[in-house]
């Protein structure tokens, strides 16, 4: 029957072939087609509308699911390696994935490590918003409420400062001769600083604002005031010279003072003994420095520190190096007589010889061979 059905329907099409466009049927019954266009999607404009989006957002289930997971793994891991899981801690962790897991690559990032979820998942700002859709702060029209707040706060701590002033000033009392913040050894937070604080993404024009604002209060006669305020925007340097430590002179049977220290430089080792009231004379693995290194720039490494200080032929150097070549074991043995100088020298000295860099170690090591 369907077949016939078919059949009937292919003899009129042929019958009213050559009406062409006029083909008779009803108007009403004409399913109407709309232009059909299609859209092709790069994927660099793929990525561009994810780069768009922003960054990626965790739910707080989401993180207390991995920091659960974490804490079982933890506890697994120590016991893989036979350790009290109540005391197994992150550097412990290091230890034992740097075992179980041993990487050859030279890209720290790219090695196997198990951190906690929450130096993993980037820090991100809480709803801002209630159950009805009403935003908390007040600024949140702006985008960056957290960054438009702290200069509102920054600004009132310079109107308090100003009204302190005008205080002062009805007494008599005002002076421009104050107290001031000791900022020595400190510096202003960088901009990714600031931006971890505020959880916020700001631009190099907006960080330059807020500090040209913080040194505008820092300026002020009275800006000692909010000293509290300030320091949370300031970080303390490490004062570089204090990290060496300073060997104490010993003395042979005959009195003489000398120093002994190390030094190293890619593969090679290095031991220095200074003798204080010598010669002059440098002795490497037995034998003079001028055999030992024919080449005048190894030469030159070796007596920099001693010109440097101007301390040239005062003391007698015995030394003893191994590994690598003639110029890695000149720069190890650069090193071990800048350290072992130090018990000679005062503290401006030492200071003028780390910033000269004599007392800092060359980390670069020998790069892999490329196929």
């Amino acid at each position: 029957m369907a077949a016939s059905g078919c059949r009937g329907v292919r003899s009129i099409l042929w019958k009213n072939r050559s009406c062409g466009k006029n083909v008779c049927v009803p108007r009403s019954k004409m399913v109407p087609q709309l232009p059909v266009r299609q859209i092709y999607v790069s994927s660099s404009l793929w990525k561009k509308n994810l780069a768009a989006a922003g960054p990626q957002k965790f739910t707080q289930e989401f993180i207390d699911k991995q920091v659960e997971e974490f804490e079982v793994g933890k506890r697994h891991l120590a016991n893989m390696m036979e350790e009290d899981p109540e005391t197994f801690t992150q550097e412990d962790i290091d230890r034992s994935i740097a075992y179980l897991f041993p990487s050859g690559l030279f890209e720290k990032r790219a090695r196997p490590f198990m951190k906690h979820p929450e130096e993993i998942f980037p820090k991100q700002t809480a709803i801002q918003w209630d159950a009805k859709g009403r935003p908390f702060h007040f600024l949140f029209y702006t985008g960056k409420q957290s960054y438009y707040s702290l200069l509102h706060d920054v600004y009132e701590k310079i109107l308090a400062i100003e009204r302190h002033q005008d205080k002062m000033r009805n007494k008599g009392l005002f002076t421009s001769d104050t107290k001031q913040i000791l900022l020595t050894g400190s510096r202003w937070l960088l901009k990714e600083e600031i931006e971890e604080n505020l959880v916020e993404n700001i631009s190099d024009q907006d960080y330059m604002r807020l500090i040209q604002l913080m040194e505008k209060l820092l300026s002020m006669p009275y800006c000692s005031l909010e000293k509290e305020f300030i320091l949370k925007f300031r970080k303390q340097l490490e004062v570089q010279s204090s990290k060496y430590e300073i060997p104490a002179l010993q003395y042979d049977p005959q009195g003489v003072a000398f120093s002994v220290a190390d030094g190293r430089r890619k593969t090679a080792k290095a031991s220095i003994t200074l003798r204080d009231s010598g010669s002059g004379n440098i002795t490497i693995n037995g034998r003079n420095y001028l055999h030992y290194f024919p080449v005048l720039q190894n030469r030159v490494q070796l007596m920099f520190p001693l010109l440097f200080v101007g301390m040239m032929g005062r003391f007698d150097i015995e030394g003893s190096v191994e590994g690598s070549g003639h110029s890695a074991q000149a720069g190890a043995l650069r090193l071990a007589i800048s350290r072992a100088l130090l018990s000679f020298v005062s503290e401006g000295e030492v200071e003028k010889m780390r910033q000269a860099g004599l007392l800092t170690a060359d980390p670069r090591i020998r790069e892999r061979k490329k196929p």
